[in-house]
């Protein structure tokens, strides 16, 4: 349970009661049964903007090592590498940077290292939505990195490796506005056969992994008045249902492995309809802002990390 715990405290900045997170937690354990988090010395990440950390190396808060034009490196570069500490979508050190205790400089030193192929902005495939930067790097181009470029140099022993997927929150807000889109269940069941570019993971080395759905960005400050608000709960609500379907397919296909999902979305909401219970004061606004005392999102549309 401490994955979860440090994984809800990071995320929120919080710590809810044992009994209800326990509560909350059963219900999206896939199989835990070969994982113990006390094991894990590496975690691998790959995602979006609520998931990427600078690096040294990497595009200018957007990555920790290269872009799409700029995918390979060197083994001397990816172990070199260092973490820009407080450079992330909130301004702030992100979950996982919690979760593993590794805030800034070489990953190597860290009490658990965290390699992030997350890259900022990013949908799962561009050749399904559009980039949203000429360097933007899709989910199935971050793992065909990996694979490329790291996965012969960074160590990933099985009982030892937590790999993390958070991607979607572009995806389901990209095709709002998408009218060649006229079957989204269709869609988003295409979406999971590159999103399951896992199986290219998981084929190389990496057998232990935490899906995470996407959080109600529908509550964002952006969506509030938003006319279009309620067609992005829509896909977000559809979304989730696809992806844990295709999660339990996985977990069933490899049961060897320790394959858990983390409901955000409603842990999410949970927060923002009992917002004074967790200390915010405002749930509708935003602050970038150096006291963001009381308030839950960043900006119009990121929640805040840990500061």
């Amino acid at each position: 349970m401490k994955i979860f715990e440090n994984l809800l405290t990071s995320l929120v900045c919080l710590v809810a009661s044992q009994h209800s997170f326990a509560s909350a937690i059963q219900t999206n354990l896939i199989d835990v049964a070969t994982f113990n988090w006390k094991n894990v010395k590496f975690v691998y990440a790959f995602g979006d903007s609520y998931s990427f950390v600078q690096g040294a190396l990497g595009h200018p808060n957007f990555s920790f090592i290269g872009d799409l034009q700029h995918l390979s490196f060197t083994p001397h570069q990816i172990l070199s590498n260092e973490i820009i500490a407080r450079n992330t979508s909130s301004e702030g050190s992100n979950w996982l940077e919690f979760l593993t205790g590794c805030f800034s400089g070489n990953p190597n030193a860290c009490p658990t290292q965290l390699w992030d192929f997350a890259f900022a902005g990013s949908d799962i495939d561009g050749v399904l939505l559009p980039l949203h930067h000429i360097f933007t790097v899709p989910l199935v181009d971050q793992v065909n990195q990996w694979i490329a470029y790291a996965s012969m140099v960074l160590p990933h022993l099985s009982n030892e490796t937590l790999t993390t997927w958070w991607i979607g929150i572009n995806d389901t807000g990209d095709t709002t506005g998408n009218t060649t889109i006229t079957n989204f269940t269709a869609f988003w069941e295409e979406e999971m056969t590159s999103y399951f570019k896992a199986e290219l993971a998981y084929s190389n080395g990496l057998k232990n992994h935490l899906f995470i759905n996407v959080p109600p960005g529908y509550r964002a400050p952006a969506s509030i008045g938003n006319s279009k608000a309620p067609l992005l709960k829509a896909h977000t609500d559809l979304y989730n249902m696809v992806l844990a379907e295709h999660v339990a397919a996985f977990a069933a296909n490899h049961t060897g492995a320790a394959v858990l999902s983390f409901d955000a979305n409603t842990w999410f909401n949970t927060i923002l309809d009992n917002a004074a219970e967790y200390g915010f004061t405002d749930i509708t606004g935003f602050c970038t802002c150096a006291d963001p005392k009381g308030f839950f999102w960043y900006s119009m549309w990121s929640f805040f990390a840990c500061l």
